[in-house]
């Protein structure tokens, strides 16, 4: 059990946690969420004893190990397993001892202790985290120094896990991993017999991993159970509660005020009115929670729309260096409504067919053929780094509006979500999330037909990323997304196409399936398994199975466009709901106009008639695409 009682913490003056409480019991799967910057890492460093608290304490039982992936990543000469292997600090300095021990009762200990912790099974298991890792047997005898820093995290990862502490800290986790990484990794916390708490906006591993949330917001603490989704859930609801007992408050307040003034003099009255007095000074006040808004992503859309295919690749190769493609034989087609998420482990080419797609990397053999006048944008995690460091945001955007008046940038730099403030910051003191979404907005400043996103979500709070979500929804061009986040993937793509084996092809599962096709892969030692198996039937080439599910998709798509504007139209509804709620909910109004009171409940009414209709339309619309998709 860990508990954290009364604590305060601040770092070079700034508070970031003020006297707060909570207890998470033994064994628990915690979320640590909060947005950027609030000071969850730094909880991190307080609760390994890094830190002192400025109040409080923060108690564990005796002899508890904790663990947590070291910050700098291992660049040794030693094999990957053998780095993982020593991690288990125990097993190791008793396989020492092992060699020199001669008193035949100490041996003996020592035998017993090996077997009790079973460090016989040590290479097979710290095998087994690393290939869900995604290092297979081969790599896993290589030296660390043979690979790049985002895999030697993995390793450091995968030396933590394999250590087994009783309690486990897991900062921002999925920042170095693929999706097939994520989805193990998922599936490990899962299964782990201790406690864990994971610092993480990744809305999947939220919902699938952990069976509590503690939020860090407004410097307090507070402990949730449930996954993410039931966390928010409940705590609008509580807000919304908190916003209604803040208004009647506010009412009864305003009442025994008046009261007061009124009586205050009178002698009959002034007995009652000593009393209300002394019942507003004991009212404690309902603190009305305001919601930090989180500036949303747009995306301009092109001026002219591209013709399809707007991308077709026929019988292609692709690599970096003469004769030795990384992808071969590429026979693809993208349409300019297309929304396809790359599936397929770091190495394998994503990133390659991203670039070949986005016009920086040239066919080798075959052909590819782009449609006339095409726009594309490209956003990579790398390029933050071609920013200008001394230059803010007004001053990137400037030169792409050369002659524009000031005002006219400004604006165009509020619409990629950088506050005023921001706005003059250079970009070398920008957070990683504004570093991202200057970036984004630079790559579509033109308006593309086309949008490529490499990674886009690394820097990005879980607010942050659902808006992303938005934007993509609706963005009108087509979208190629390389992400290791499941919710980003599934709230907006449509199709998933697998690069692996150093080719391309159509993955006709959804991400339930591909996830029990990683697990397998790595259960197999990170080896490549086979394609996932088909049921049963008359055998249809792959080409004719593409070429029938184009077919269908064509067929479908004046269904698809009544789903989605039936999706509009429920959103448009419910943001007038909220919007003439908040107008009813004013206490002004009814000291200003109180009749206004009546019309707006009768446009809340029949808008909420409306909502009800279009959700009915909705659903009878999605489940008659779904059936369709799915014959």
């Amino acid at each position: 059990m860990l508990i954290l009682n009364d604590i305060s913490i601040r770092i070079a003056g700034r508070l970031l946690i003020d006297h707060a409480s909570v207890t998470l019991p033994a064994g628990s799967k915690t979320g640590f969420v909060g947005r950027n910057g609030t000071g969850k890492s730094t909880l991190f460093r307080a609760i390994t004893n890094d830190l002192a608290v400025e109040t409080g304490s923060i108690s564990l039982p005796k002899q508890t190990r904790i663990g947590q992936v070291a910050q700098e990543a291992p660049g040794t000469e030693d094999p990957l397993i053998d780095i993982v292997l020593k991690a288990d600090v125990e097993r190791t300095q008793l396989l020492a001892e092992a060699e020199t021990a001669t008193d035949p009762e100490r041996i003996a200990e020592i035998h017993i202790r090996l077997a009790d912790i079973d460090a016989h099974s040590a290479e097979a298991r710290a095998g087994a985290i690393l290939a869900g890792l995604g290092f297979d047997a081969e790599a896993q005898r290589r030296p660390a120094s043979s690979f790049s820093g985002g895999w030697r995290m993995r390793v450091a990862l995968a030396a933590v896990l394999f250590s087994e502490p009783d309690l486990l800290l897991l900062d921002e986790p999925t920042n170095y991993l693929d999706l097939e990484g994520v989805l193990w990794l998922i599936d490990y916390v899962r299964r782990y017999p201790h406690t864990v708490i994971i610092i993480s906006h990744d809305r999947d591993l939220l919902n699938s991993a952990v069976s509590s949330i503690m939020h860090l917001d407004q410097k307090k603490l507070t402990f949730w159970r449930g996954n993410y989704d039931q966390f928010e859930r409940q705590r609008l609801e509580k807000l919304e509660l908190q916003q209604k007992a803040h208004v009647k408050q506010e009412h009864h307040r305003k009442h025994m005020e008046a009261f007061v003034d009124r009586f205050r003099a009178k002698a009959s009255k002034a007995r009652q009115a000593q009393s209300r007095l002394k019942a507003l000074e004991k009212l404690k006040p309902i603190e009305l929670y305001v919601e930090t808004n989180v500036q949303p992503f747009t995306f301009p859309d092109a001026e002219k729309k591209a013709a399809s295919p707007i991308i077709a690749l026929e019988q292609a190769d692709v690599g970096y260096q003469p004769g030795k493609p990384i992808l071969q034989n590429l026979t693809l087609r993208i349409d300019n409504d297309d929304r396809i998420a790359l599936l397929g482990s770091n190495g394998n080419g994503k990133s390659t067919l991203a670039k070949l797609i986005g016009g920086r990397l040239d066919a080798e053999t075959g052909s590819l053929t782009v449609s006339p006048n095409l726009k594309v944008a490209f956003f990579a995690q790398h390029q933050l780094d071609d920013l200008v460091p001394e230059d803010n945001a007004i001053e990137h955007v400037r030169k792409l509006m050369p002659g524009e008046p000031e005002a006219k940038v400004r604006s165009r730099v509020a619409r990629m979500g950088l506050s005023t403030e921001k706005m003059l910051t250079p970009a070398k003191d920008l957070s990683g999330g504004e570093k991202a979404r200057l970036l984004m907005g630079l790559a579509t400043f033109d308006g593309p037909n086309l949008l490529i996103l490499d990674e886009p979500t690394n820097h990005l709070d879980i607010d942050s990323r659902e808006e992303l979500v938005h934007a993509l929804n609706s963005f009108k061009g087509a979208v190629i997304l390389i992400a290791h986040d499941r919710h980003l993937i599934e709230a907006t793509m449509e199709r998933l196409w697998l690069v692996r084996n150093g080719t391309v092809q159509p993955f006709e599962g959804d991400l339930d399936e591909y996830r029990s096709l990683v697990l397998a892969d790595a259960k197999n030692s990170g080896q490549p398994s086979s394609e996932p198996v088909q049921e049963e039937g008359p055998k249809i080439s792959k080409a004719d199975q593409r070429k029938l599910a184009a077919q269908k998709r064509d067929a479908l798509k004046p269904l698809l466009k009544k789903v989605k504007d039936s999706e509009s139209l429920m959103q448009k509804l419910q943001k007038e709901i909220q919007s003439l709620t908040e107008q009813l909910e004013d206490p002004a109004l009814y000291e200003k106009e109180p009749q206004k009171s009546v019309e707006l409940t009768k446009q809340i009414n029949e808008r909420r008639v409306k909502l009800a209709s279009a959700e009915d339309i909705w659903l009878e619309l999605s489940t008659e695409y779904e059936e369709a998709l799915a014959e």
